[in-house]
């Protein structure tokens, strides 16, 4: 048998998660476009009232992204569920299910495809990450630290370069 509880005078109630407003399909475009001209500030706030969360300490990109991903799921609504358990499956294949392995690369370069933007003396340089090495100009290179060598005339660690790990030696 079960028992009702009463809640103590002075307790304040339990939080309750704001809701998310829906998105007008016709107003995805003008949204979209506005990503890029509204202030971090306001884009911050955007992230409160979309995602109901606090916005992480990424950079202007990253927020700017994720924010059209979430106006257009909104609007036209996220991912089939068929394709969620597919994308499941598919982990489960490569891990045994056991999602501490999922998080674990076999190494640290960044993943296939991935576009490394470096600006050095005013210039934007950009580097594109392949299965087996680096493009840099058009041009196959094995190493980030051949690139900035390239970039710069001097020798550097090329993870330090282009910002994928600190002085201190983490990543």
């Amino acid at each position: 048998m079960t028992r009702a509880t009463k809640s103590k005078p002075g307790t304040p109630p339990a939080p309750t998660i704001p809701a998310i407003p829906a998105i007008p399909p016709a107003d995805v475009l003008g949204r979209l476009a506005t990503l890029k001209t509204t202030a971090t500030p306001d884009l911050k706030q955007q992230w409160r009232e979309l995602f109901a969360a606090e916005p992480p300490p990424y950079n202007r990109r990253f927020l700017e992204s994720r924010l059209a991903y979430r106006i257009q799921e909104l609007a036209y609504g996220g991912l089939k569920p068929e394709t969620i358990q597919r994308l499941e499956a598919l982990g489960e294949q490569l891990d045994g299910g056991n999602p501490v392995l999922r998080r674990i690369r076999g190494d640290d370069k960044p993943i296939s495809g991935t576009r490394l933007i470096r600006e050095y003396q005013g210039v934007e340089h950009s580097v594109t990450v392949l299965h087996d090495g680096y493009e840099y100009q058009g041009r196959p290179y094995q190493s980030l630290s051949s690139i900035a060598r390239a970039i710069t005339g001097t020798r550097w660690n090329g993870w330090l370069f282009f910002g994928l790990k600190n002085r201190r030696g983490t990543a």
